[in-house]
């Protein structure tokens, strides 16, 4: 207590004045008359610089970036890589070993190092091992008195970890954090000295390293020059491997810098992470504004405000415009990255800082809300409540107007984290205690995974990012009753009264307790991870759950399994996995048939869908079913049923230059199931001879509307060359252009068209499923678009299956099945192409599994996959997303089946057609997209579904 208590009277002498705080310091030591001189230079009017930024120390034993770069932090033009940033950090550490720790904690895609980098007294860093147990204790209070906490929390400094270059286009964090650690490790104010004595700062420098190095070498050739937002050229087609700002929506951890951040997390618990990005003018502070979600714990409710809310005031009396809270960021979704915080019972903070997108001096815009009521925040340059002091309309802006915002920021609030840093622990301890109390006071109390599900691997799935993020999971000893309901022994229970069982709810539960039909929200609305992935998880309301004798899972493991060869060969059978389409392009050169509808062999039902193997193929094939957790019989020679072979595709995946994002998620998912492709753009397309090099064109979700598939970025300006070169060595990766500019065009639709006529296979999803029927490569298809009172933030919503024995459905059981909605193009059909529609929206509020949609009978009776002939070939269209971020699991083999079957859709075999009398009634006319207004889409998932 005495700690707080000395602690809240400097917080009010520093409220008295900023110049108490920085410049006690210049009294005492040197400071850099040079940074003062460039700083006052750079910034480009008076009140974009305060007290705490505008002066830097001299030290003799720690080099500053100047030292280092030859410049300042904000010097116009000047970006640095991300080998450069941590290889200063590494000199802070080798220059003050007993002041900073730097931590390995993995690589990148591209391999490159992912650091986080310890600062403090050196006191504290001599302690940190010690405060790392600690803080693993006050996570777990299950194994800590009350009275141990309160020794514990004594005894502690908080982490408090900033993580910066998380999105590559946001480029000062990356900056801004050198000079704050050289700040805090050399200044001598009263306020930094607090910050040192009474907190541990975490700094993760660039942690999407790959993004960082591509966009510096984009800005060093295309954006230097630029000095009007109104003239600026697109970004480049990639900042990592697959993804642009989804990387903070990895709410399953696909990326390998969010699986390091969250093993780390669990590792230290620092009880703050704050995320530094960029936007809005000029400084937004995250306060955690509706909606909320409910599951978490209360006091975090609490915190935010009181941290935004003090940078807003702080930052506003040194004479900063622009600095906010509230009217921005909501606090619905858990999938951020910096909410792996929340989620375990700590604090997510935010930033965003006016930014230009590199280190150019710029004439800036700012949005005055005439955008719409998409625009978050409205309009940014009016007063509100939670707006005191606006942004200006028009600004000339700087890296260094950036950096000075952001650090400023930094410093009040680790101002306020230092000064009350007992409560942090406290609240972080309290949070996690109510959580476990949580699972025991009111139900759900837990969910149970039913031993013996169809599909073991997406078991796996579901258990693997469970256990990732900290939650555990139990085994039941036996069979599980609870009043008139039973799971088998070897079921798994995730009981809730546990540290992160809010996090387990708030990840398999429905979300259905969105706070009112008007909501908004940032990201997407569902997420339930039953529904997304197909898998059955059951919500227990009984308490005496808590009670079943369980045994820890370790971690979830799917054993394939392989008999006797019979006079025939194998029946691999079908239960649903993606792993049965992986095992077929990995026998690639085995002659594989494909059962049309079920048979039994060997005492076992075997499926349709499922893949008929020679003998001849028993030793490649053993191997490969034991490691992808699937089953294989003998089977006869003869089955008995309809077949068709199933030869391997020659598959190519298009991606515009400008949208490069979604597609990317499908790279993402062919890669990780072994799926060979190749990733063609606008330049393959208009070369033309696409029959001859593949069977199978995808056409995946990208961009706002159908024309972007088509026309891409527009041909204005200087030509934007995407290839390699000794200065610029990141870009022409994953595809080389002379220019991105300008789309397939109409020439590239010829050539899709001369493609399926040929007998190839052109599959489109999501938006990009507009393209056929607006661009005439299918007839009977119209393309519509829906109402301004349409909103669906990507909800689980009821899909019915009008055509069950086709090929796509293989391995799907269910006549009506979850599906995320992925887009606000609704296609149409007339009554005489009915048989071509696979799948549809039953539409309708009740249709809606998980998340929310207004206006949903806009959808009612709508296609959601169509399979049509054109030529010798077929367009198949799914309104769907079958493959959305790493999410939908359940929906992928929709895509795969689609694919490894491209010489046996349609067939009479599989399809029953629909007479024209039949079906849905006569479609209204649709009202044309033009594509003028964004789709407001986001993702979303759902529990219980049986397989």
């Amino acid at each position: 207590m005495k700690r707080i208590l000395k602690g809240a009277s400097l917080l009010g002498t520093a409220s008295m004045a900023a110049g108490l705080l920085a410049g006690a310091a210049g009294a005492q030591q040197g400071m850099d008359p040079d940074f003062a001189k460039s700083v006052k230079e750079w910034t480009t009017r008076p009140e974009f610089s305060t007290p705490l930024v505008d002066h830097l120390p001299l030290s003799s034993t720690i080099p500053s970036p100047k030292q280092v770069f030859g410049s300042h932090i904000g010097a116009p033009g000047v970006l640095h890589s991300q080998p450069e940033i941590n290889a200063y950090f590494r000199k802070l550490a080798a220059a003050a070993p007993d002041r900073v720790r730097i931590i390995d904690i993995g690589k990148t895609n591209e391999g490159r190092e992912n650091i986080v980098v310890m600062l403090s007294d050196p006191e504290n860093i001599a302690k940190l091992d010690q405060y790392k147990a600690n803080l693993a204790k006050l996570a777990d209070p299950r194994h800590i008195s009350p009275d141990e906490a309160k020794r514990i929390i004594g005894e502690t400094r908080p982490i408090y970890h900033l993580t910066a270059g998380l999105h590559s286009a946001e480029t000062g964090p990356p900056e801004m954090v050198m000079e704050l650690a050289y700040r805090l490790l050399t200044e001598d104010s009263p306020l930094v000295r607090q910050i040192r004595k009474n907190l541990v700062v975490a700094i993760s420098p660039v942690l999407e390293a790959d993004g960082r190095d591509r966009y510096r070498d984009w800005y060093y050739r295309h954006l230097i020059d630029e000095k009007d937002d109104l003239n600026k050229p697109a970004g480049p087609p990639y900042w990592g491997k697959y993804i642009y700002h989804d990387n903070n929506r990895d709410i399953n951890f696909s990326d390998p810098s969010a699986a390091e951040m969250m093993k780390y997390y669990l590792e230290w618990h620092p009880p703050i992470m704050h995320e530094l990005h960029e936007s809005v003018p000029f400084l937004y502070t995250y306060s955690g504004q509706a909606p909320q979600n409910p599951d978490l714990d209360p006091i975090l409710y609490g915190e935010l405000p009181f941290f935004s809310n003090f940078e807003m005031s702080q930052l506003t009396k040194y004479g900063m415009p622009g600095v906010w809270t509230h009217g921005f960021v909501d606090a619905w979704s858990p999938g951020y990255v910096g909410f792996m915080s929340s989620n375990h019972n700590g604090m997510l903070r935010m930033y965003e800082t006016f930014g230009n997108g590199g280190a150019t001096t710029m004439l800036r815009h700012v949005d005055t809300g005439e955008g719409g009521p998409g625009v978050r925040g409205g309009n940014q340059t009016a007063r509100d409540w939670y707006r005191p002091s606006p942004a200006y309309k028009e600004v000339e802006w700087s890296m260094r107007n950036n950096t000075n915002y952001m650090e400023t920021g930094v410093l009040t609030a680790l101002q306020l984290a230092s000064t009350f840093p007992d409560i942090i622990l406290e609240n972080f301890y309290k949070k996690s205690a109510n959580g476990i109390e949580a699972g025991t006071a009111k139900a759900p109390y837990a969910y149970i995974i039913p031993a013996g599900q169809t599909d073991p691997t997406r078991v796996k799935f579901v258990t693997d990012v469970l256990q990732m993020q900290g939650i555990e999971i139990g085994k039941a000893n036996g069979a599980i009753k609870l009043g008139d309901k039973s799971w088998p022994a070897g079921s798994l229970v995730i009981k809730l009264n546990q540290p992160y069982g809010r996090l387990a709810k708030t990840l398999l539960k429905v979300q259905d307790n969105y706070p009112d039909d008007d909501m908004t929200t940032y990201d997407d609305a569902a997420w339930t991870m039953g529904l997304m992935t197909h898998t059955n998880i059951v919500q227990i309301e009984d308490k005496a759950v808590l009670d079943v004798a369980t045994t820890p899972l370790d971690h979830f493991v799917v054993n394939g399994a392989i008999g006797g060869a019979g006079a025939g060969g194998y029946a691999v059978l079908d239960t649903g996995s993606v792993n049965l389409a992986q095992l077929r392009f990995r026998l690639k050169d085995v002659a594989v048939r494909v059962a049309e509808k079920p048979f039994k062999a060997g005492g076992r039902e075997v499926p349709a869908g499922s893949l008929l193997i020679p003998a001849s193929a028993g030793g490649q094939l053993r191997p490969l079913v034991e490691e992808l957790g699937l089953t294989a019989v003998a089977a006869p020679a003869d089955p008995g049923v309809p077949t068709h072979d199933m030869p391997v595709p020659r598959v190519a995946l298009f991606s515009t230059w400008g949208s490069t994002q979604n597609v990317g998620w499908v790279r993402y998912a062919f890669d990780r199931y072994k799926t060979p492709y190749d990733l063609i753009y606008k330049e393959q397309v208009r070369a033309g001879d696409l029959r001859s090099k593949y069977d199978v064109i995808i056409l995946p979700d990208q961009g706002r509307a159908p024309r972007d598939v088509v026309f891409d970025l527009a041909v204005k300006g200087k030509p934007l060359s995407y290839t390699q070169s000794k200065d610029q060595p990141t870009l022409g990766m994953y595809g080389s252009s002379d220019d991105i500019r300008g789309g397939m065009g109409l020439p590239g639709l010829d050539e899709l068209r001369k493609f399926v006529a040929a007998g190839g296979l052109l599959i489109t999803t999501g938006k990009a499923s507009g393209v056929p029927g607006s661009f005439g490569l299918v007839d009977d298809v119209t393309v519509g678009g829906v109402s301004k009172d349409f909103y669906a933030p990507g909800p689980i919503v009821k899909a019915n299956v009008l055509q069950p024995a086709s090929p796509i459905f293989y391995g799907y059981t269910q006549k009506t099945m979850p599906v995320r909605w992925a887009t606000n193009v609704l296609l149409g059909v007339p009554r005489t192409a009915k048989q071509y529609v696979l799948m549809e929206f039953p539409g309708g509020k009740k249709s809606v599994m998980s998340g929310f949609m207004k206006s949903a009978d806009e959808v009612k009776d709508r296609p959601a996959i169509i399979d049509m002939p054109v030529g010798a070939g077929r367009v198949v269209m799914f309104a769907t997303n079958p493959i959305w971020r790493w999410q939908n699991l359940g929906e992928y083999r929709m895509l795969y089946n689609a694919m490894l079957n491209w010489k046996a859709l349609g067939g009479a075999n599989n399809l029953a057609p629909v007479k024209p009398d039949e079906g849905a009634p006569a479609n209204k006319p649709p009202r044309v997209d033009d594509g003028s207004k964004p789709t407001g889409l986001t993702g979303s998932e759902d529990t219980g579904t049986p397989n």
